[in-house]
């Protein structure tokens, strides 16, 4: 916990961690009726992820934190397991306001079961007895308070999955927006049309793990690799700022006919895509893999431009990937923004995105959000539709 969420914080115990059961119990009191369902003889069919599960009454979805009671769906709602405020860097978004803060916040539980995870306490918490975790109530206005006492200037969903916390986060979202806060997702991309309509009015951008390109593999991880490249599909073209994530694991998605693939996959979808490929280690069940050489970084950043992306990034090595840390002019090949890990170094980027030395137009979110009331968004609290901020593209 930051010390921008330590007051109402230190207001609200959180229950012990005791059996897995006792964690599911007292986070099924932590929940509220939800709004990503329909009904279906009898049954309710959950639509907040691609798994797309049918419930009988008393049943659960695939993340365990969804389902099916009183006649309809009962979703996570009104607390945190963890809440941190970031540079917007360490999303990763680097086509993001450089340099400014992040107030991320989490729940619990995840629709896949990746034995990499680096956020396995969380995510895996009501599979896991290992995954001892606490959590806090709390209201979207106090996450606004604690935003702005840490100075930031977005708001993000992280940690877990975020798609099975829909719900939750287009609340903390409401709150946000009209606040003066850019809003974002990190997640592993398997959403639904439904739910990407659902969030679009709040969200300035999402971050997208594409875990590698081989559908056998992402079915060992709990989803598939087609419900993640339609979601890249649907939010470019929804307008929503994307920058999608690989993390780089020996053995398992490092081939380099699987980077070719997925970094073809992307170009043809925007060369504008920001890709960052960064580096793994050993965590959680997976611990056999060696770490990832700064060289198998780089040579993954090369594959990657010499696919047609404008814009690719080598992470967690900060100073060993020969310059893939860096934003440079796809017009004039001029560095725009220096960095050495999660710090900026050098910024030549206004508020427009335009390089300074040949008038080039970066894409991405270069300028403050607005505040006060925004009609977009007075429609979507009123259940009608919205489109999402316009970004530089």
């Amino acid at each position: 916990m930051t010390r921008a969420g330590t007051e109402w914080a230190s207001r609200a115990a959180a229950p012990p961690r005791g059996e897995g059961e006792r964690l599911a119990q007292a986070l099924d009191r932590r929940t509220a009726p939800g709004r990503l369902y329909r009904q279906e003889d009898g049954k309710v069919r959950c639509v907040a992820c691609g798994h797309r599960c049918l419930l009988a009454p008393g049943r659960r979805g695939v993340c365990k934190v969804r389902f099916h009671a009183e006649g309809g769906l009962r979703v996570p709602f009104g607390y945190v397991a963890g809440v941190a405020c970031d540079p917007i860097e360490k999303k990763p978004f680097f086509h993001g306001l450089p340099g400014s803060a992040a107030l991320t916040f989490g729940m619990l539980g995840c629709d896949f079961h990746c034995g990499y995870c680096q956020n396995w306490i969380t995510s895996q918490s009501l599979r896991d007895e290992l995954a001892s975790t606490t959590f806090t109530p709390v209201t979207p206005d106090q996450l606004v308070a604690a935003a702005r006492r840490a100075d930031a200037r977005w708001v993000v969903s992280s940690y877990n999955e975020p798609l099975i916390t829909a719900e939750w986060a287009e609340a903390v979202f409401a709150a946000a927006r009209p606040a003066g806060f850019h809003c974002a997702f990190v997640s592993n991309g398997n959403a639904t049309p439904e739910v990407l309509d659902f969030l679009q009015p709040w969200l300035t951008a999402y971050k997208v793990d594409l875990k590698g390109f081989n559908d056998r593999r992402y079915r060992s991880l709990g989803g598939t690799l087609a419900h993640v490249t339609e979601t890249i599909r649907q939010l470019r073209a929804r307008g929503i700022w994307l920058e999608v994530v690989t993390l780089l694991v020996p053995g398992f998605n490092d081939d380099e006919a699987e980077l070719r693939d997925l970094t073809r996959f992307l170009a043809g979808v925007d060369r504008n895509i920001p890709w960052h490929v960064t580096a793994f280690h050993p965590d959680y069940r997976m611990t056999d893999p060696n770490a990832t050489a700064a060289r198998d970084l780089v040579r993954a950043a090369e594959i990657g431009a010499a696919a047609g992306l404008h814009f690719v990034y080598a992470g967690n090595l900060p100073g060993r990937v020969d310059g893939w840390e860096d934003t440079r002019c796809p017009g004039c090949g001029t560095t725009l923004i220096r960095r050495l890990g999660f710090r900026v170094l050098e910024n030549r980027l206004g508020s427009t995105g335009a390089c300074p030395a040949c008038g080039h137009m970066v894409p991405g979110v270069w300028a403050e959000a607005t505040t006060g009331a925004d009609p977009r968004l007075a429609r979507a609290a009123a259940g009608g539709t919205g489109s999402s901020e316009q970004v530089s593209s």
